[in-house]
């Protein structure tokens, strides 16, 4: 059915993604089941839109702040799963190209 294509597209997206910043460095825990991935933000920056900036600034790759959900979501980013297999791979060789994590 197309729920299970579905659910199956998201879950290898989650697994591209997720598995490839963890091994750059990024501490997270992958998402049971959604589309969304919820990070924390490394420890040497003070909120989620400075990260976010520098970022964007060091890998091209744009994340949402936690800050822009309130004051719960600060702290952490969000990353949409909506982007193809192979988009996720290049966000994943950027920030690993980056050493932002490093």
């Amino acid at each position: 059915s197309i729920v299970e294509e579905t659910r199956a597209a998201y879950e290898r997206r989650r697994d591209v993604l997720c598995d490839g910043l963890i091994e750059a460095g990024w501490q997270m825990d992958k998402p049971p089941g959604t589309m969304f991935v919820w990070a924390p933000i490394p420890k040497q920056y003070q909120d989620s839109e400075s990260f976010v900036q520098d970022l964007l600034a060091r890998t091209g790759v744009l994340v949402t702040p936690g800050s822009a959900f309130g004051p719960s979501g600060e702290g952490y980013v969000r990353m949409a799963l909506v982007q193809s297999e192979a988009d996720m791979q290049r966000i994943v060789e950027a920030v690993k190209e980056s050493g932002i994590f490093a």
